[in-house]
């Protein structure tokens, strides 16, 4: 069995320690690989695990503050842990997009992102979910009157008068309990928790409102009670740009109580919560009254078992590029690649940092009220060519794409929108009269048609790879189960897909009985293995591949309609040079 090392710096009150004890813990769990969780505070301490264990992977733990001894960048000679003859992987924090996108290999051959919000666009940069301290498990909380609770350092920019004014707005009668302990790193003897107390209490101006606060640093055990004894937690930070993920929301999570946000960027993952748990779209009354249910999708995306198969899967990725790493790393390359960033001849690598501008519109539109009237299902066919005569159809829905996602649709080539419109389409008529429709969108990114269907507030789950997985991935995940989905959409993917047999067995298998997968693709009935094709693409489709070689592959789904598919004259023009057409795959699973 491959041997790897998890390590941490000893104990301290720290964000950062309490982060890599409980993802070491964790590890050592794994039964694909014997993981080691070790704690060091000198290159000594780690050199003597390292001869002992002998690992192939050795995952850091690592922030400059907490483990100096493994580099210090200010010198040109390479770190010692260069040196070592395993896969070098070091966990990345306070990580954002920027960040990520121009991570080198001068000290770690990899890196592991926990923000499950990044695009992956480095090579060497992996990305994980959450992990929850303990499973949630709902509960209800009777208190007399709403307990509302917070927690946290008295650090700059955690809102904390602001959850008292929100409070006040509210309620006439209200509990607000605040845990501000006295940080290790910046407030040792507690004089900013206390002034922070003092400014909050002075915010009180109803007799009905008490605030009891507690400068108790509290343990695992103890924070969770806390929190999990509330009727509401609320963390109200103000936003403040190119910051990681805020690890707070974690244990308010773990605790399995109604939560609410700001919409501060320090709690990006939380924004697809639908109802939306931010108090900028919601009332605290009208979160406290909408549950813990929206939040379940959350709890088994961030669970230890999913978070486990998280790093197993990347161990598995990085071990069979190890000889390739160490000869990267060697001393005279890792010196002339420093050498050459000291003297400003070679600059770092850095990437186009990437904002989802689409994830931009999303959240600009959620207070607006948007409708949108799907075509006549009468007149839909939706086994069909789509040409000029469907362009026209759709127009309407094409429209509709311009009002709420204008930034995205216009980095789309106009002719082939109709795929994204009858994709969209398809799905709000097919799921009309299933209620609380749970849809998986495959190959996701930028995808038009998946984005307007999260602003109109269904359920649905994005997979591709620049995002997390592709869909073989996707469909090993721990928590994933089969016959799950009512709907499946994929927009101009399996084309891209070498193994597209297996491709729609997953789709399949992944709907409920009932359910629907909804599909476009590249077509052209005149194709034939060798023609001219874009480079992106593994083939062009014909009535053959789709009615005979696909289908016949999932012999327990079935066309929703008659198919049409005749085009002898394809009307679509990619770079002057591919002609081809776009058709439609949409079948049935049988109960």
């Amino acid at each position: 069995m491959v041997d790897v090392v998890y390590v941490n710096h000893r104990a301290q009150q720290c964000g950062v320690y309490e982060f890599g004890r409980e993802i070491g813990t964790l590890l050592e769990t794994s039964a694909k690989y014997n993981i080691k969780y070790v704690e060091c505070d000198s290159y000594k301490e780690f050199d003597q695990y390292y001869k002992a264990l002998k690992p192939q992977v050795v995952i850091f733990n690592y922030h400059a503050a907490t483990m100096p001894w493994v580099w210090d960048s200010r010198k040109l000679s390479p770190p010692k842990i260069s040196r070592l003859k395993a896969v070098l992987i070091g966990v990345i924090h306070e990580v954002f997009q920027q960040e990520a996108d121009k991570a080198n290999n001068d000290l770690f051959d990899f890196h592991i992102a926990p923000d499950p919000t990044l695009l992956l666009k480095n090579t060497i940069v992996y990305k994980t979910g959450r992990l929850l301290p303990r499973k949630p498990v709902e509960h209800e909380v009777q208190n007399p009157l709403p307990v509302i609770g917070s927690f946290g350092f008295a650090t700059p920019n955690k809102g904390f008068e602001n959850i008292i004014k929100a409070v006040e707005r509210e309620f006439d009668e209200a509990i607000i309990k605040l845990n501000i302990p006295f940080a290790r790193f910046g407030d040792r003897d507690g004089d900013n928790a206390r002034k922070l107390a003092k400014q909050c209490s002075d915010l009180i101006t109803k007799p009905g409102i008490k605030l009891e606060i507690d400068h108790t640093y509290l343990e695992k055990d103890e924070l969770l009670k806390f929190l999990s004894a509330n009727t509401l937690n609320i963390f109200l930070y103000e936003d403040v740009q190119n910051r990681g993920i805020s690890s707070t929301i974690d244990w308010a999570l773990a605790a399995g109580r109604p939560l609410a946000i700001s919409k501060s960027t320090l709690f990006r993952h939380l924004f697809d919560c639908i109802p939306s748990i931010c108090v900028d779209d919601n009332s605290l009354k009208q979160i406290i009254s909408n549950g813990t249910r929206l939040l379940q999708k959350k709890y088994k995306e961030y669970s230890s078992e999913v978070l486990l198969w998280d790093y197993e899967r990347i161990i598995s990725d990085v071990l069979p590029r190890k000889n390739a790493v160490l000869l990267n790393r060697s001393w005279i390359n890792l010196y002339k690649r420093k050498l050459k960033r000291k003297l400003n001849i070679l600059p770092a690598q850095r990437y186009n940092s990437w904002v989802n501008p689409s994830a931009k519109a999303e959240w600009a539109v959620t207070n607006r009220k948007l409708t949108y009237t799907p075509v006549d299902n009468t007149i839909i066919k939706y086994n069909r060519i789509l040409d000029n005569e469907a362009r026209q159809l759709y127009k309407p829905t094409i429209d509709f794409f311009q009002t709420a996602l204008p930034e995205l649709i216009a980095r789309k080539i106009p002719e082939a929108n109709v795929q994204q419109a009858f994709v969209f389409d398809s799905a709000v008529n097919l799921l009309s009269k299933t209620q609380g429709a749970k849809i998986l969108a495959v190959g996701a990114y930028e995808d038009t048609a998946a984005e307007a269907l999260r602003l109109l507030g269904y359920d649905i789950y994005f997979v591709d790879p620049v995002i997390n997985y592709d869909l073989g991935m996707f469909i090993t995940r721990p928590d994933i189960e089969a016959a799950s989905y009512d709907a499946v959409i994929s927009t101009s993917v399996i084309e891209h897909v070498e193994d597209d047999v297996t491709f729609i067995k997953n789709i399949a298998c992944l709907l409920k009985p009932n359910g629907i997968a909804i599909l476009t693709c590249d077509f052209n009935d005149h194709y034939k293995k060798g023609d001219d094709i874009p480079e992106v693409d593994f083939r062009l489709y014909t009535q053959r591949d789709l009615k005979d070689r696909l289908m016949s592959a999932i012999p327990y789904c079935k066309l929703i309609d008659e198919a049409d598919w005749d085009c002898p004259h394809p009307d679509f023009y990619l770079a002057d040079r591919y002609n081809y057409t776009f058709a439609t795959l949409t079948f049935s699973k049988q109960a």
